[in-house]
């Protein structure tokens, strides 16, 4: 009784939860760039999230005082900012952004002919930590690339080298023209000191190179920088770029790691500025670093030499490090899950202590070493940012610092588990997969593969919902999604990685894939009649690679994927490094090995109906692929295809219209081809459309048709005269007028007809409340009230002259059929804020008609109520979908499931007090797990905050008939393709 208890109230939570929409994952915040400052009291980091007006994402900053509650958004406007640093005192900070200065040319409200622009590109600007407006700092003619603080007063600056004589002759011409990899007119960029008194800069080198990173110490006397040495060098990487560690107080460079193999790539200096940490990739190959480990390194500045720092670890480091007094924490590559490690230096060596903390994906420590900020996310719990204390090996006292997406916890997110089968090799593949949100144990579910990008980049188990993979959206139709990390991953070591290079590349990958969902079918999770497949760049190059191999998939989604490697080769901003490293040729060396490889001469073989996406700017992936696969399929015509381009855009579409496209097609197509539940379009009518809303009631039978809205379901239009004489016979209703909402009901008949529909249909249905649709229920200019048919916005005493007139008129003479005006929302309501008042119900229990009505005017000061004539009502049911999961509480579960309610304690052995309102019962179910659930006053339940998401499956004999159920909580809480 306790486990069926236990899943009846688990389902009833998963049908309150709210459905995921596109907007939620396209439109969602995410928090970055955290920077702390010295004293360790304050932290400022950048906010990012999609702004529809501007129809791309925005990103803001912010600042937090630990110990306070409160969180100071510092920018606003539709510009981005990025890259903010605390001086050194922590009273400034400095930030880049492209905004333009008030006054300078193209700014909002700039004059005329406005004097001194402030430069191209990005500009660092500053503000008072303490608040107010920002202002711009630099004014270099070509922005600038990045920057360190030296002082309160001085910073160091990475910026282009201003306009030569032949770019300003070009500019001249309107000379839109490229020059390829023109080495000898690409401006240098070099270092210069910028004195913020008197917007002074000082130029520090005299380098011909690009300065592309500046890492400056804290006592502002040492800068390291990364110089890139050739255009060509992402293509084919031949010449490698240079680190130098430059003398501020003598201008003097000196060239690090010259004739070594050792490539920089990020630089952690210690507080004290006697040396800095680093990382550099590791890799087997003689100089191509495609797929690599990162190892960590030490260098002291007065030695003027590095120790390689042994990690313990053969997969070497898994993210970033951050700096102690007394060495580093660091996360270590551990497949999707990643180990926690603190590193104590003694001289040239370092000992690890791990770190018990799971869901760790990033660490900052503060420069005393006390304090942490971590990132906490798992797969199935999306990120937060906690504060905690560093003691040891130990993070203590953790709280939630910076969150996100609030509006999150009220949806279901899908319950995710780490998966492991056999792979090509006979080798274990590992990979996360996603529940349905529905799931049911014993049925069998469609499955979708999600394919991450790379080859050299993994899955890790962390919350990420976006463009490329909306996990929560599949989950939401019914779906498993697996995302398996095949040979080439990284996270994995280096065999792991190189294991798909030198003409192997595909070789293993779709294999892995084939046998992960091979392994599931196995399991009995998954339909065998409902596999799709998805992914993006690599991701969508191995699904590609599926579609030829095999007609099982019923559905494909191929977001910038290559068919041809000879055009990559050639048109790829990376094509040469790429082939040569995992073809181990050039299409020179051996066409035919580029012809066995490419897809595209396999297409005879598709029978998978493919979408394939690419933006027309797109390098990474040339958009020629796209065109190449779409016509391939195109010509065999066997199987259908689509084919969408996003103009402007690059590797992955940023503005919001093309990503939501991208979303809405996908789905579009997953649900007609694997999912079976596209319904036909008629492309010519509007959904809110009152056109459509006539078609919608002719279909209309006796039961109110509703839309979700959150945890309940609406009904789509008023109730009507027809739908209530099935309830009451003897409810009069003129010929012609059967679809005009029923009208002169009382609140007392109103509730009748909704427990006569419940006991009709097994569910439950009721009027709506007083909160729920406070705010749907408005008064509205283009819907029928009386300032519609009066033709002018009507005053109270000038309704007070025509009420004479309307009441002659006959009772209810001026409504109308539901649905005669447009609807509102993507899956719209109709006759909200007009034509019949409607009932709701108020806390006491009382009656009060709300809305607008056809016989009073918009007028938002008035609360006068329509006649009774021009009253009605419409339905809400809990939940979605009807069945078990639609009652309004635990105690409706039950009684669904044939169970008293209060539950005697003879029937809840165990459970003193079960589940008596308001209070919390605690026990422990069949399996000796324990659990919680809650009955709050209005019914409505909740897991307690924080507690990890755990599935039960139970079955037991009750009544003569076997009950299933099922509780879910949440948790709350190189080139690559």
């Amino acid at each position: 009784m306790r486990t069926v208890l236990v899943g009846l109230i688990g389902l009833w939570l998963a049908a309150a939860a709210e459905k995921w929409t596109v907007d939620d994952v396209l439109m969602q915040e995410s928090a970055s760039a955290l920077n702390w400052s010295r004293d360790g009291k304050a932290a400022v980091y950048v906010k990012s999230r999609m702004d529809k007006e501007k129809g791309e994402s925005i990103s803001h900053l912010y600042l937090k005082r630990l110990g306070e509650s409160e969180e100071i958004q510092l920018t606003r406007g539709q510009e981005s900012e990025s890259s903010p640093k605390f001086s050194p005192s922590g009273k400034k900070i400095a930030f880049l952004t492209s905004r333009k200065a008030p006054g300078a040319p193209g700014a909002p409200g700039s004059p005329a002919g406005a004097a001194e622009a402030q430069g191209g590109g990005a500009q660092v600007w500053l503000l008072n930590a303490g608040g107010g407006e920002p202002w711009a700092a630099t004014k270099f003619e070509r922005g600038v690339r990045a920057f360190e603080w030296l002082d309160d007063d001085t910073l160091l600056v990475a910026a282009p080298e201003d306009s030569t004589l032949h770019d300003q002759k070009v500019k001249e011409r309107k000379d839109t023209s490229q020059v390829v990899d023109d080495e000898k007119h690409a401006p240098p960029v070099r270092l210069f000191q910028f004195e913020l008194k008197g917007s002074k800069a000082t130029r520090l080198t005299a380098n011909a190179d690009r300065i592309t990173s500046v890492d400056a110490s804290p006592d502002g006397k040492w800068a390291i920088t990364v110089h890139n040495r050739s255009l060509a060098e992402i293509y084919n990487q031949k010449i490698k770029p240079v680190t130098m560690l430059t003398d501020l107080g003598t201008g003097k460079s000196v060239e690090l790691f010259a004739g070594q193999k050792l490539y920089p790539r990020q630089f952690h200096w210690t507080n004290d500025s006697k040396g800095f940490y680093f990382v550099a990739p590791y890799t087997t190959h003689a100089y191509l670093y495609n797929a690599s480990v990162s190892l960590a390194y030490w260098y002291d500045v007065a030695q003027g030499r590095h120790t390689k720092v042994d990690l313990q670890w053969e997969n070497g480091l898994g993210g970033g490090m951050s700096v102690t007094p007394d060495g580093f924490v660091a996360l270590l590559a551990n497949g999707a899950r990643n180990k926690v490690a603190r590193y104590t230096r003694s001289g040239d060596t370092w000992t690890r202590e791990w770190m018990e903390a799971e869901g760790v994906q990033g660490v900052t420590v503060s420069e005393d070493g006390a304090q942490a900020i971590y990132t906490h996310s798992t797969a199935s719990s999306p990120a937060r940012w906690m504060l905690a204390k560093l003691e040891g090996a130990k993070f203590t006292g953790a709280k939630a610092f910076v969150e996100t997406n609030a509006g999150w916890k009220k949806k279901p997110i899908a319950k995710t588990e780490l998966v492991r089968w056999k792979g090509a090799l006979d080798e274990e593949v590992e990979g996360i997969l996603y529940y349905p949100h529905d799931y049911t144990a014993g049925k069998k579910h469609p499955l979708v593969v999600m394919i991450h990008g790379g080859p050299h980049g993994h899955d890790a188990d962390a919350f990420s919902e976006r463009m490329g993979y909306p996990h929560q959206l599949f989950a939401q139709r019914g779906a498993f999604i697996l995302k398996p990390n095949y040979h080439g991953s990284s996270n994995y070591g280096l065999k792991w990685g190189e294991s798909i290079s030198g003409g192997k590349y595909n070789d293993l990958e779709w294999i892995d894939v084939e046998k992960g969902v091979d392994a599931l079918i196995a399991r009995g999770l998954v339909d065998a009649e409902k596999l799709g497949v998805m992914g993006w760049s690599n991701g969508s190059i191995i699904t590609i690679e599926l579609t030829t191999r095999t007609s099982r998939y019923k559905a494909a989604s191929a977001g910038a994927g290559d068919v041809n490697w000879s055009s990559d080769w050639g048109n790829a901003v990376f094509g040469d490094s790429f082939e040569q490293y995992y073809l181990g040729k050039t299409p020179m060396e051996d066409p035919e090995l580029y012809i066995r490889k490419s897809p595209l001469y396999r297409m005879d073989k598709v029978k998978t109906p493919t979408i394939i996406y690419f933006g027309t700017e797109d390098k990474q992936v040339p958009t020629e692929q796209g065109w190449q696969h779409y016509r391939a399929l195109q010509h065999y015509g066997k199987t259908d295809v689509k084919f969408i381009l996003f103009p402007g855009e690059a590797h992955g579409p940023r503005k919001y219209v093309h990503q939501k496209r991208k979303v809405d097609e996908e789905l579009a197509w997953f649900d007609k081809y694997l999912f079976g539940t596209a319904a036909d379009v008629n492309e010519a009518l509007k959904p809110e459309s009152a056109l459509a809303a006539m078609a919608r009631v002719k279909k209309a039978g006796e039961i109110p048709e509703t839309v979700e809205r959150g945890a309940i379901s609406i009904g789509r239009f008023e109730v009507t005269r027809a739908q209530y004489r099935a309830f009451d016979a003897a409810y009069a209703v003129a010929a012609g007028t059967e679809s005009f909402p029923a009208s002169g009901i009382s609140f007392e008949r109103a509730e009748a007809y909704c427990a006569w529909l419940s006991k009709k249909t097994g569910r439950t249905y009721r009027l709506g409340t007083e909160e729920e649709m406070g705010t749907l229920l408005t008064k509205s200019k283009t819907e029928n009230t009386l300032d519609a048919w009066a033709g002018y916005a009507v005053s109270v005493d000038d309704a007070g002259r025509l009420s004479s007139l309307v009441e002659g008129m006959g009772p209810g003479a001026l409504l109308k059929a539901v649905g005669s005006y447009a609807g509102s929302g993507d899956d719209p309501l109709f006759d909200l804020g007009g034509n019949a008042a409607e009932w709701v119900r108020m806390k006491d229990g009382k009656g009060k008609a709300m809305g607008g009505s056809a016989d009073r005017p918009v007028d938002g000061k008035s609360l006068e109520a329509a006649r009774g004539d021009y009253t009605g009502f419409r339905v809400v049911v809990e939940g979605r979908g009807g069945g078990i999961c639609s009652r309004a509480g635990p105690a409706d579960l039950l009684a669904r499931a044939g169970i008293r309610w209060p539950l005697p304690v003879e029937d809840a052995p165990g459970i003193a007090d079960p589940l008596p309102t308001g209070r919390g019962s605690t026990g422990r179910g069949s399996d000796g797990r324990g659990f919680r659930a809650f009955d709050g006053p209005q019914g409505h339940g909740e897991l307690p905050h924080g507690r990890g998401s755990e599935t039960w499956g139970v079955q037991s004999r009750l009544a003569g008939r076997r009950v299933r159920a099922r509780a879910r909580g949440q948790r709350c809480a190189g080139p690559a393709r």
